[in-house]
Protein backbone atom coordinates (compact mmCIF):
# COMPACT_ATOMS: atom_id res chain seq x y z
CA UNK A 1 0.00 0.00 0.00
CA UNK A 2 1.18 3.34 -1.17
CA UNK A 3 0.84 6.13 1.29
CA UNK A 4 -0.29 9.41 -0.99
CA UNK A 5 0.63 12.69 -0.48
CA UNK A 6 -0.54 16.00 -2.12
CA UNK A 7 0.68 18.93 -2.27
CA UNK A 8 3.31 21.20 -3.97
CA UNK A 9 6.05 20.56 -6.43
CA UNK A 10 8.39 21.13 -3.61
CA UNK A 11 7.18 18.34 -1.43
CA UNK A 12 9.22 15.43 -3.60
CA UNK A 13 12.71 17.02 -3.97
CA UNK A 14 13.49 15.98 -0.55
CA UNK A 15 16.51 13.31 0.02
CA UNK A 16 15.09 10.38 0.55
CA UNK A 17 13.22 9.58 -2.35
CA UNK A 18 14.41 6.87 -4.95
CA UNK A 19 12.83 4.80 -7.91
CA UNK A 20 10.69 7.84 -9.06
CA UNK A 21 8.41 6.95 -12.04
CA UNK A 22 6.12 9.26 -13.04
CA UNK A 23 2.55 7.57 -13.68
CA UNK A 24 0.05 9.08 -15.74
CA UNK A 25 -3.53 7.73 -14.41
CA UNK A 26 -7.19 7.60 -16.48
CA UNK A 27 -9.88 7.95 -14.44
CA UNK A 28 -13.86 7.96 -14.70
CA UNK A 29 -13.90 11.63 -13.84
CA UNK A 30 -11.32 13.18 -16.11
CA UNK A 31 -7.79 14.09 -15.60
CA UNK A 32 -6.12 14.52 -12.42
CA UNK A 33 -4.14 17.83 -11.82
CA UNK A 34 -1.07 16.46 -12.99
CA UNK A 35 0.92 13.08 -13.84
CA UNK A 36 2.09 11.36 -10.35
CA UNK A 37 5.40 10.87 -9.14
CA UNK A 38 5.58 6.84 -7.84
CA UNK A 39 9.12 6.17 -5.97
CA UNK A 40 9.81 5.23 -2.75
CA UNK A 41 10.53 7.25 0.42
CA UNK A 42 12.97 5.78 3.00
CA UNK A 43 12.08 2.16 2.31
CA UNK A 44 7.93 3.19 1.97
CA UNK A 45 5.76 3.32 -1.65
CA UNK A 46 4.45 6.98 -2.00
CA UNK A 47 3.00 8.48 -4.37
CA UNK A 48 3.18 12.67 -5.11
CA UNK A 49 0.78 14.76 -6.40
CA UNK A 50 1.28 18.75 -7.19
CA UNK A 51 -2.49 19.90 -6.33
CA UNK A 52 -2.88 22.65 -8.79
CA UNK A 53 -0.10 21.26 -11.05
CA UNK A 54 3.43 21.84 -11.85
CA UNK A 55 3.66 25.56 -12.80
CA UNK A 56 0.39 26.32 -10.70
CA UNK A 57 -1.69 26.29 -13.72
CA UNK A 58 -5.15 25.16 -12.09
CA UNK A 59 -6.89 27.81 -9.72
CA UNK A 60 -8.75 26.51 -6.55
CA UNK A 61 -12.45 25.81 -8.71
CA UNK A 62 -10.70 24.58 -11.49
CA UNK A 63 -8.73 21.09 -9.46
CA UNK A 64 -10.23 18.25 -10.48
CA UNK A 65 -10.55 16.34 -7.09
CA UNK A 66 -12.33 13.39 -8.12
CA UNK A 67 -10.19 12.36 -10.57
CA UNK A 68 -7.53 13.16 -8.17
CA UNK A 69 -8.85 11.28 -5.82
CA UNK A 70 -9.94 8.11 -7.38
CA UNK A 71 -6.57 8.09 -9.47
CA UNK A 72 -4.64 7.59 -5.51
CA UNK A 73 -6.91 4.86 -5.03
CA UNK A 74 -6.46 3.45 -8.18
CA UNK A 75 -2.48 3.89 -7.03
CA UNK A 76 -2.64 1.45 -4.11
CA UNK A 77 -3.24 4.49 -1.62
CA UNK A 78 -4.75 3.34 1.40
CA UNK A 79 -3.78 6.77 3.75
CA UNK A 80 -3.35 10.44 2.32
CA UNK A 81 -0.82 13.48 3.79
CA UNK A 82 -2.61 16.82 2.46
CA UNK A 83 -0.07 19.67 2.45
CA UNK A 84 -1.48 23.22 1.83
CA UNK A 85 -1.08 27.06 2.76
CA UNK A 86 -3.64 29.33 4.88
CA UNK A 87 -3.91 31.94 6.29
CA UNK A 88 -4.61 32.22 10.23
CA UNK A 89 -7.21 33.73 11.21
CA UNK A 90 -5.94 33.62 15.43
CA UNK A 91 -3.23 35.47 16.96
CA UNK A 92 -1.51 32.64 18.50
CA UNK A 93 -0.95 31.15 14.75
CA UNK A 94 1.34 33.26 13.28
CA UNK A 95 3.01 32.81 10.04
CA UNK A 96 5.54 30.26 9.43
CA UNK A 97 3.47 27.99 12.07
CA UNK A 98 2.06 24.63 10.89
CA UNK A 99 -1.67 23.19 12.17
CA UNK A 100 -3.12 19.89 11.58
CA UNK A 101 -6.48 20.78 11.87
CA UNK A 102 -9.20 18.43 12.53
CA UNK A 103 -12.30 20.09 11.65
CA UNK A 104 -13.78 21.69 8.19
CA UNK A 105 -16.61 24.66 7.75
CA UNK A 106 -17.66 24.74 4.13
CA UNK A 107 -18.07 28.38 2.34
CA UNK A 108 -17.52 27.26 -1.18
CA UNK A 109 -20.34 28.16 -4.20
CA UNK A 110 -20.86 24.61 -5.19
CA UNK A 111 -18.70 25.21 -8.73
CA UNK A 112 -16.68 21.80 -7.80
CA UNK A 113 -17.85 18.33 -7.73
CA UNK A 114 -17.54 17.31 -4.29
CA UNK A 115 -19.20 13.70 -4.51
CA UNK A 116 -18.47 10.95 -6.48
CA UNK A 117 -22.00 9.59 -6.58
CA UNK A 118 -24.07 11.11 -8.59
CA UNK A 119 -25.84 10.14 -12.13
CA UNK A 120 -27.35 7.08 -10.59
CA UNK A 121 -25.88 6.08 -7.43
CA UNK A 122 -26.11 7.80 -4.12
CA UNK A 123 -24.19 7.19 -0.84
CA UNK A 124 -24.47 9.63 2.49
CA UNK A 125 -21.35 9.18 4.08
CA UNK A 126 -20.82 10.05 7.69
CA UNK A 127 -18.56 13.00 7.82
CA UNK A 128 -18.67 14.27 11.80
CA UNK A 129 -15.46 13.85 12.27
CA UNK A 130 -13.42 14.61 8.67
CA UNK A 131 -10.09 13.49 9.35
CA UNK A 132 -8.23 10.42 10.25
CA UNK A 133 -6.85 10.75 13.67
CA UNK A 134 -4.35 8.41 13.45
CA UNK A 135 -3.13 10.08 10.21
CA UNK A 136 -3.01 13.11 11.91
CA UNK A 137 -1.25 11.85 15.30
CA UNK A 138 1.48 10.60 13.32
CA UNK A 139 1.93 13.44 11.03
CA UNK A 140 1.65 15.73 14.88
CA UNK A 141 4.58 12.84 16.22
CA UNK A 142 7.18 13.49 13.50
CA UNK A 143 6.60 17.25 13.65
CA UNK A 144 6.90 16.90 17.65
CA UNK A 145 9.98 14.72 16.82
CA UNK A 146 11.63 17.04 15.01
CA UNK A 147 11.24 20.20 17.26
CA UNK A 148 8.89 21.57 14.64
CA UNK A 149 6.64 24.10 16.36
CA UNK A 150 2.66 23.09 16.01
CA UNK A 151 -1.16 22.91 16.58
CA UNK A 152 -2.85 19.81 16.74
CA UNK A 153 -6.66 20.70 16.29
CA UNK A 154 -8.14 23.47 15.11
CA UNK A 155 -11.21 24.37 11.88
CA UNK A 156 -10.30 25.18 8.52
CA UNK A 157 -12.26 27.58 6.57
CA UNK A 158 -12.75 26.55 2.99
CA UNK A 159 -13.89 29.76 0.95
CA UNK A 160 -14.25 29.33 -3.31
CA UNK A 161 -11.70 31.56 -4.37
CA UNK A 162 -9.69 32.79 -6.18
CA UNK A 163 -9.79 35.29 -4.44
CA UNK A 164 -9.16 36.53 -0.89
CA UNK A 165 -11.72 37.80 1.59
CA UNK A 166 -12.84 40.90 2.05
CA UNK A 167 -11.86 42.48 5.61
CA UNK A 168 -16.33 42.32 6.65
CA UNK A 169 -15.58 38.57 5.49
CA UNK A 170 -12.22 37.80 7.69
CA UNK A 171 -13.61 39.01 10.70
CA UNK A 172 -16.86 37.31 10.58
CA UNK A 173 -14.80 33.47 10.37
CA UNK A 174 -12.84 34.96 13.40
CA UNK A 175 -16.47 34.76 15.03
CA UNK A 176 -17.06 31.79 14.10
CA UNK A 177 -14.32 30.46 16.03
CA UNK A 178 -12.00 28.85 12.78
CA UNK A 179 -8.25 28.44 12.99
CA UNK A 180 -7.23 28.57 9.70
CA UNK A 181 -8.76 29.54 6.07
CA UNK A 182 -8.44 27.74 2.80
CA UNK A 183 -9.48 26.91 -1.15
CA UNK A 184 -8.77 23.19 -1.07
CA UNK A 185 -8.64 20.44 1.72
CA UNK A 186 -12.34 19.90 2.85
CA UNK A 187 -13.06 19.16 -0.99
CA UNK A 188 -10.53 16.54 -0.72
CA UNK A 189 -11.50 15.51 2.63
CA UNK A 190 -15.15 14.67 1.47
CA UNK A 191 -14.23 12.79 -1.55
CA UNK A 192 -11.02 10.59 0.53
CA UNK A 193 -14.26 9.71 2.57
CA UNK A 194 -16.33 8.10 -0.04
CA UNK A 195 -12.70 6.38 -1.71
CA UNK A 196 -12.28 5.00 2.35
CA UNK A 197 -9.12 6.82 2.68
CA UNK A 198 -7.19 7.99 5.60
CA UNK A 199 -6.95 11.67 4.83
CA UNK A 200 -5.08 14.16 7.06
CA UNK A 201 -3.96 17.71 6.67
CA UNK A 202 -0.84 19.59 7.25
CA UNK A 203 -1.92 23.29 7.36
CA UNK A 204 1.24 25.68 6.57
CA UNK A 205 0.39 29.40 7.61
CA UNK A 206 1.50 32.13 5.76
CA UNK A 207 -0.27 35.05 6.86
CA UNK A 208 -2.75 36.98 8.72
CA UNK A 209 -5.35 36.86 6.02
CA UNK A 210 -6.54 40.73 6.53
CA UNK A 211 -8.45 40.68 9.70
CA UNK A 212 -4.95 41.41 11.64
CA UNK A 213 -4.22 45.58 11.76
CA UNK A 214 -0.78 45.10 12.81
CA UNK A 215 0.23 43.55 9.54
CA UNK A 216 0.12 43.96 5.83
CA UNK A 217 -3.27 42.62 3.62
CA UNK A 218 -2.42 39.27 2.35
CA UNK A 219 -0.49 39.04 -1.13
CA UNK A 220 0.55 36.60 -3.14
CA UNK A 221 4.55 37.75 -2.83
CA UNK A 222 3.90 37.65 0.96
CA UNK A 223 2.44 34.24 0.67
CA UNK A 224 5.20 33.20 -1.46
CA UNK A 225 8.20 33.98 0.44
CA UNK A 226 6.47 32.65 3.50
CA UNK A 227 5.33 29.41 1.92
CA UNK A 228 9.04 28.32 0.75
CA UNK A 229 10.56 29.09 3.79
CA UNK A 230 7.74 26.44 4.98
CA UNK A 231 8.60 23.38 2.40
CA UNK A 232 11.97 22.81 4.67
CA UNK A 233 10.00 21.93 7.55
CA UNK A 234 7.03 20.15 5.75
CA UNK A 235 9.50 17.85 3.25
CA UNK A 236 10.32 16.86 6.92
CA UNK A 237 7.68 16.27 8.56
CA UNK A 238 6.32 14.25 5.48
CA UNK A 239 9.68 11.86 5.39
CA UNK A 240 9.41 11.48 9.33
CA UNK A 241 5.75 10.86 8.83
CA UNK A 242 5.62 8.23 6.42
CA UNK A 243 6.88 5.31 7.89
CA UNK A 244 4.67 5.69 10.51
CA UNK A 245 1.51 6.30 8.39
CA UNK A 246 2.66 3.35 6.11
CA UNK A 247 3.14 1.39 9.10
CA UNK A 248 -0.80 1.66 9.86
CA UNK A 249 -1.79 0.46 6.52
CA UNK A 250 -3.25 -3.04 6.31
CA UNK A 251 -4.67 -3.00 10.26
CA UNK A 252 -7.94 -2.11 11.62
CA UNK A 253 -8.16 0.41 14.07
CA UNK A 254 -9.82 2.50 16.82
CA UNK A 255 -11.98 5.73 15.94
CA UNK A 256 -10.64 5.30 12.20
CA UNK A 257 -13.82 6.95 10.84
CA UNK A 258 -12.53 6.35 6.54
CA UNK A 259 -12.68 2.09 7.66
CA UNK A 260 -15.79 1.05 5.74
CA UNK A 261 -17.59 4.24 5.40
CA UNK A 262 -19.46 3.71 2.30
CA UNK A 263 -20.60 0.15 4.35
CA UNK A 264 -23.74 1.43 5.30
CA UNK A 265 -24.03 4.89 2.98
CA UNK A 266 -24.99 3.72 0.07
CA UNK A 267 -28.91 3.72 -0.48
CA UNK A 268 -29.67 3.22 -3.88
CA UNK A 269 -31.57 0.13 -4.64
CA UNK A 270 -28.51 -2.48 -5.96
CA UNK A 271 -31.15 -3.21 -9.21
CA UNK A 272 -31.09 0.26 -10.44
CA UNK A 273 -26.71 0.80 -10.07
CA UNK A 274 -26.75 0.35 -14.16
CA UNK A 275 -23.50 -1.31 -15.96
CA UNK A 276 -22.23 2.05 -16.51
CA UNK A 277 -22.52 3.34 -12.90
CA UNK A 278 -21.08 0.57 -11.63
CA UNK A 279 -18.28 0.81 -14.37
CA UNK A 280 -17.85 4.24 -13.04
CA UNK A 281 -17.75 3.72 -9.30
CA UNK A 282 -16.38 0.06 -9.31
CA UNK A 283 -13.22 1.04 -7.86
CA UNK A 284 -14.80 2.33 -4.82
CA UNK A 285 -17.96 0.39 -4.69
CA UNK A 286 -17.24 -3.20 -5.60
CA UNK A 287 -16.64 -4.46 -1.90
CA UNK A 288 -20.06 -3.50 -1.44
CA UNK A 289 -21.78 -4.23 -4.63
CA UNK A 290 -21.53 -6.91 -7.00
CA UNK A 291 -21.73 -5.92 -10.77
CA UNK A 292 -24.91 -5.93 -12.24
CA UNK A 293 -25.98 -9.15 -13.66
CA UNK A 294 -23.29 -11.31 -12.27
CA UNK A 295 -25.26 -13.41 -8.96
CA UNK A 296 -27.44 -14.54 -11.66
CA UNK A 297 -24.48 -15.76 -14.37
Amino acid sequence: MRVGIIGGSGLYQMPGVTDIEEVVVQTPFGDPSDSFLCGVLDGHPVAFLPRHGRGHIHNPSEVNYRANVWALKKLGCESVISVGAVGSMREELPPGHIVFIDQFIDRTRGQRAHTFFDGGCVAHVSFADPVCPNVQNAMAEAAAELGIEHTVGGSYICIEGPQFSTRAESNMYRRWDASVIGMTNLTEAKLAREAELRYATMALVTDYDVWHEGHDDVTVDAVIATLRANVAKAQQIVRKAVPKVAALHGKTLPNDPARDALQYALITSRPRITDDTWERLSLLIEKYVQRPGEASE
